[in-house]
């Protein structure tokens, strides 16, 4: 049980995090911290936090954990403002989608505290933003990745993991340079592309018939274009090393299927598609099988 915990950032990830730990009876009190009044008037409403922070002092007094669910580019500014007022005993994570660049801001702000901050990133989410697409169930069969870092108690670690269990999520750990390979391939990779093809379609003279015949697969590809400009702008700066290598890897891709093209080669074309099919059933079939509830023992 967390007496207290500090949420900066209410929308889906941070309000999805405290609607989750309320429902799991796993925390007493929380404090929403953001930018927005607005949005934290709407948490406060939804019952998504108990209290809307002011005061950074009054905020931190007492937290047992904090996390910080906004745009990465902001973790810097928030750890410093928070770093004064943090004490003993409060455990600070983070939700964000590159983790390099947030263990060097946490280096630079929290300076001899860094040992509080256990960096994480839960790997869910939707394209809807704000405190109303905040979900009980977002979390769960879902992987929460925690990066740890040397200075970090085993402790801290565990209370971080433990807190995200309770969401219903998987904890699974890596060092913050091979997360941010990753996911440049699997997470910043696609959100780019997705971005880019519908902005291509957007900027054509025929747009509006193009958007008219456009059906389930067009959807279901560009979904994740309907995700936060803003966040996605940073975090694909944030990746930019990592994502460069993918992007280039990709366009070699194109270039080939598209040489394959031009040349009628449909033996090449179709084992490009049967290859991708194939990976794409397997991997599939393994989130299905590490998502179903795993059947409880029987009393004999």
């Amino acid at each position: 049980m967390l007496n207290k915990i500090v949420i900066f950032g209410v929308g889906l990830i941070g309000g999805s995090f405290a609607r989750a730990l309320k429902h799991a009876g796993a925390v007493r009190t929380v404090v929403g911290m953001g930018r927005s009044a607005a949005s934290l008037a709407r948490a406060r409403e939804l019952g998504i936090i108990d209290v809307v922070g002011g005061d950074m002092a009054e905020a931190m007094r007492g937290a047992d954990l904090v996390l910080l669910a906004a745009p990465v580019a902001q973790t810097e500014a928030i750890l410093g403002a928070l770093a004064p007022h943090l004490q003993p005993g409060t455990v600070v994570t983070d939700a964000g989608s590159t983790k390099s660049d947030v263990v060097a801001a946490a280096r630079r702000a929290l300076g001899a505290k860094l040992a509080q901050f256990v960096p994480g990133h839960p790997i869910a989410g939707r394209e809807t933003n704000g405190p109303d697409a905040a979900i009980i169930d977002l979390y769960i069969g879902k992987k929460t990745v925690l990066t740890p870092l040397d200075e970090n108690a085993s402790a801290d670690v565990e209370r971080v993991a433990a807190a995200w269990q309770a969401c219903g999520a998987i904890i699974h750990r890596l060092t913050p340079e091979e997360h941010d390979k990753v996911f440049a391939a699997v997470s910043h990779l696609p959100h780019l592309l997705a971005y880019a093809l519908v902005d291509d379609i957007a900027n054509k003279p025929h747009a509006d018939l193009l958007f008219q015949y456009a059906a389930s697969g067009f959807r279901d590809f560009t979904r994740i274009a309907g995700s936060s400009p803003e966040m996605w702008r940073d975090i694909s700066l944030a990746n930019q090393a990592a994502l460069l290598v993918e992007l280039d890897a990709y366009m070699a891709q194109l270039t080939a299927l598209r040489a394959r093209l031009a040349a009628a080669d449909g033996a090449a074309i179709e084992a490009v598609y049967a290859n991708a099919q194939r990976a794409r059933r397997q991997w599939i079939e393994a989130i299905e099988t590490a998502e179903t509830p795993q059947p409880k023992d029987s009393a004999e």
